[in-house]
């Protein structure tokens, strides 16, 4: 089931939290960060769910609320239009290429999800560990479901910061030629390959040569 927000008088669907939440495999804090953020973009930028490209969303972590952010935008790694950076952060740049406009939401460092429950914070260590009994494991997975619907009804403005920018636009998606491996004979896109005593290799086959910079 989809919710629906107006935006300049048009009616748009956004997929439900528990289309995110299927999606993922279960209910986190994670997940909703993501999903916040992307519902978020969706209604400042009065756009639509993804078809072939028309959005671009840049995630600076690889944590649960990507797979929100996936159910969302409609962007993925397979199109092309979700590009991911390892930095570590919560933090997420939602692209129109029709308008150039793009948007970044990030976490505020204020927002601290313990304070919602402070009893997480005794039942993590055990739960992370795997030392907590089934008891402990249940109140931690409803507890942690508890926080995340307290956070559904947090303006996000409290949680994130939330401002329009400029940016590079990323090229969509090319296609490439195919070269066969020399030494283990798979193909690879040839924008990948790289040249080893004057013949093609793959990435794993590729024996890097370093003398220590």
């Amino acid at each position: 089931m989809s919710s629906e927000c107006s935006t300049e008088g048009t009616v748009r669907k956004i997929a439900s939290f528990d289309d995110a939440a299927r999606f993922h495999g279960h209910v986190c804090p994670g997940l909703t960060i993501g999903y916040i953020a992307a519902k978020t973009a969706i209604e400042k930028l009065g756009t639509e769910r993804d078809i072939d490209e028309e959005l671009v969303t840049i995630v600076e972590n690889d944590a649960c609320g990507v797979d929100a952010v996936q159910v969302l935008t409609g962007c993925t790694i397979g199109k092309g239009n979700l590009i991911y950076q390892d930095h570590a952060k919560q933090v997420f740049t939602f692209i129109r290429r029709d308008n150039e406009k793009a948007i970044r939401i990030s976490l505020r460092s204020s927002f601290n999800i313990d304070d919602i429950d402070p009893e997480v914070i005794k039942l993590r260590p055990k739960v992370m560990s795997d030392t907590a009994t089934e008891e402990e494991k249940k109140e931690y997975m409803d507890r942690m479901d508890g926080i995340s619907h307290t956070m559904r009804n947090i303006p996000a403005e409290e949680m994130f910061d939330i401002r329009f920018v400029d940016v590079k636009i990323p090229q969509k998606a090319r296609i490439f030629n195919s070269l066969k491996c020399a030494k283990c004979n798979e193909m690879m896109a040839e924008s990948r390959a790289r040249v080893q005593n004057g013949e093609y290799v793959c990435i794993p086959c590729y024996e890097e040569y370093t003398r220590g910079w």
